[in-house]
């Protein structure tokens, strides 16, 4: 039974469960419900020798636990002897090592001394041995016959070079005819590296450049190569592009060539924009520059910006420490005699090309301007008709035309957006700001005033009086199209106005100009708008006046009444919704809004007043509302709620002439007439026809 259960013992341990197991393999330990009665004295008997085979089962593990704790121990105390041994050979061993240590360092010292003595001996003897080689070489060019193999062996003009060049030094105090052989080898070296260079030889070429370093001739061998790199390296039409393969090419192969290619490609670049680069940026400008400002100014724009793009190519070498000074300094070189004064030539330019872009216009319109005028009178008129809204002086017939040119105003545009892109590549950083501005105002003297302003005067000028009858109102027009220019000018001063002048005092002076110009323009819309809405009213009060019959509204014949409404009021709805679609075509956001929201005030008071100059019987009363409901359909096309507002009680007032005397004081309590002022009510009422009678003024005293 021990055996059966001592394996279930080592796993992990849960008494209910044990306990379970032993009762289900105890025959009799079940439920009564079982195959098995319950037997209690059998599940105790077997309960009694379990625990008893348990008890057992306890001794032996306790002995065999007592016994591997002894042998731990006896181990552990052998393990910590052997340890001991080990720290103790280990300590004799750093020893060992310790005096192992100071003997090196003393053999090698001892070596280091040794070395300094030989080495002491040695140099003064190799410098004995290479002085007396110099004194026999010496002494032939002494005696005038070289008999040694390296001077007489062209294959050895590298140790030749080398044996000249020391013997320069020593012979510097001698007559100069001494020192032929000097410069004769440094030559002959220079035409050995040319005659490489044509041959390609790179390596060969690199010998002889480091045996150069040593002589005179090291620059004249760099500016050899130089003028060597660059023939036929001009084939193409592009000289820009040509310098940008030349360089490309000898910053692949300088390094092979020379100890310092930084400084050689550097020289070279120096030489290709000194000498290439001047003389044709001199040519292309020199022959233009006082014939044709145009093409002198698109030429040195042109030249200086691929200029600049070539020297934004040569910043991928390496050219020394600060290469972007130098070739700001090449750059400027070339171009300082050139930007000096570009500015006056821009603005001259500018200034000629905007007036025959102007005059060119005006003489195709057969126009012949007028003076504007300035000065005290001038301001005195102005300030009159702003005050008053009165032509001043003769009114001008323009024949519909609106001086104003989308055409020329996109040259002028187009221009000036040329001299800003030129301004901003061609002025100094400090300058720009100050150079930008100045083409700003060219372009406000000539776009602005010149132009749509000119077009404003003459605009105003052409609007008929009030009074005048069939009218061609063009202000609108105009209106239309300082609006449209406005925009592109506005357009320009942000895109390329800005950028120029956004970090620079300019700015706010520039602002403040724009303003000004604004203003003015917005204040001679505005009077020529008012003057265009007086005239349409004066038209329809014309038409009114032509139009309408006092026997509309008191018909002869009240039985016989056909007409839905009058032809003057179809006349004046026409006329209406003509101008309506003209003012919203002429202007756009909230211009349009405020424009016809005075043209519905100004048109409601027209037919207002109009209404209250007649006497109306009970049809015509009836006809009347008819007309009126006409003009506030009218009045919706204002999309106005205002206009519509004033339409709309309009109407109702219309209704106190055919409303029966017993419902007068009802209506006229009603939702739309009771704010009304009741001397405005008593008006219309007292337009009644039958309102002397008794009956009438008692119901409505």
């Amino acid at each position: 039974m021990l055996n059966e259960h001592s394996a279930e013992m080592f796993e992990p341990f849960v008494a209910d469960e044990y306990i379970e197991r032993l009762v289900w393999r105890t025959p009799g330990g079940g439920s009564r419900g079982g195959p098995e009665a319950f037997d209690p004295k059998r599940l105790l008997e077997e309960f009694v020798n379990h625990i008893q085979e348990l008890q057992i089962m306890d001794e032996r593990i306790q002995r065999k636990v007592e016994k591997l704790e002894q042998q731990c121990q006896k181990e552990a105390k052998e393990f910590a002897k052997k340890v001991q041994e080990l720290q103790k050979s280990n300590q004799v061993a750093f020893l060992h090592f310790q005096e192992l240590d100071e003997h090196i360092s003393y053999v090698a010292t001892k070596v280091c001394h040794l070395g300094d003595q030989l080495e002491g001996v040695n140099t003064p003897r190799q410098r004995a041995v290479e002085a007396q080689k110099l004194m026999k070489y010496f002494n032939e060019f002494l005696d005038g016959e070289l008999k040694s193999d390296v001077f007489i062996n062209s294959e050895k003009i590298k140790e030749a070079a080398d044996i000249i060049q020391k013997l320069h030094l020593i012979a510097q105090e001698l007559p100069f005819d001494r020192q032929v052989h000097f410069s004769r080898v440094n030559l002959n070296l220079i035409q050995e590296f040319t005659s490489a260079q044509r041959r390609g030889e790179i390596s060969r070429m690199r010998e002889v450049a480091a045996v150069l370093l040593h002589f005179k001739g090291y620059s004249h061998c760099v500016d050899v190569y130089i003028k060597q790199c660059q023939e036929g390296a001009y084939l193409r039409n592009d000289i820009f592009e040509d310098a940008a393969v030349l360089c490309q090419r000898v910053n692949k192969q300088v390094g092979d060539i020379f100890s310092n290619p930084e400084t050689v490609l550097a020289k070279l670049i120096q030489n290709v924009f000194e000498i290439k680069l001047q003389s044709f940026v001199k040519e292309q400008l020199e022959e233009c520059r006082k014939s044709d400002a145009e093409q002198y100014l698109k030429n040195l724009y042109d030249l200086y910006t691929r200029t600049s793009s070539l020297s934004s190519k040569l910043m991928e070498f390496n050219l020394g420490t600060d290469k972007q000074t130098f070739l700001s300094k090449l750059i400027k070189s070339i171009f300082i005699s050139y930007l000096e004064n570009y500015i006056e030539v821009e603005t001259g330019y500018l200034k000629s090309r905007s007036a025959m872009i102007l005059q060119r216009y005006y003489d195709s319109k057969n126009h012949q301007k007028r003076s504007i005028g300035t000065g005290g009178i001038q301001d005195l008129k102005e300030r009159i008709r702003q005050r008053t809204n009165l032509p001043l002086g003769p009114s001008i017939d323009t024949h519909g035309e609106t001086f104003l040119s989308q055409e020329v105003v996109v040259n002028l545009l187009q221009e000036t957006k040329q001299a800003f892109e030129r301004c901003h590549r061609l002025s100094d950083p400090s300058d720009l700001p100050r150079n930008a501005f100045r083409i700003f105002t060219i372009l406000v003297e000539f776009l602005c005033i010149e132009h749509i302003d000119y077009a404003l005067e003459t605009g105003l000028a052409g609007i008929p009086s009030s009074d005048s009858r069939n009218a061609n109102l063009y202000f609108l027009d105009v209106v239309q199209q300082a609006n449209t220019i406005f925009h592109l000018f506005d357009k320009q001063f942000n895109d390329h106005l800005m950028p120029l002048i956004s970090s620079s005092p300019k700015l706010s002076e520039c602002l403040q100009k724009k303003k000004e110009i604004i203003e003015q323009m917005e204040m001679k819309l505005d009077t020529g708008i008012d003057r265009t809405l007086n005239c349409m009213i004066g038209q329809m009060k014309h038409i009114l006046a032509a139009e309408q019959k006092k026997t509309d509204f008191k018909p002869e014949d009240e039985n016989n009444v056909l007409i839905q409404y009058t032809n003057a009021c179809v006349k004046v709805c026409a006329y209406v919704r003509k101008q309506v679609e003209k003012i919203k075509n002429s202007m756009d956001g909230k211009n349009v809004d405020t424009v016809l929201m005075e043209l519905g005030v100004r048109f409601h008071r027209l037919i207002y007043e109009h209404l209250q100059q007649y006497s109306y019987s009970c049809m015509g009363g009836m006809l009347a509302i008819c007309d009126v409901a006409e003009y506030r359909k009218c009045a919706k096309d204002f999309k106005i709620p205002m206009v519509l507002h004033l339409f709309d009680t309009l109407h109702a007032l219309c209704n106190l002439l055919v409303v029966a005397p017993d419902n007068l004081k009802q209506v006229c309590s009603g939702e739309q007439l009771a704010n009304l002022d009741k001397n405005i009510l008593h008006s219309f009422v007292q337009l009644r026809a039958d309102y002397r009678s008794a009956r009438l003024a008692r119901h409505f005293s």
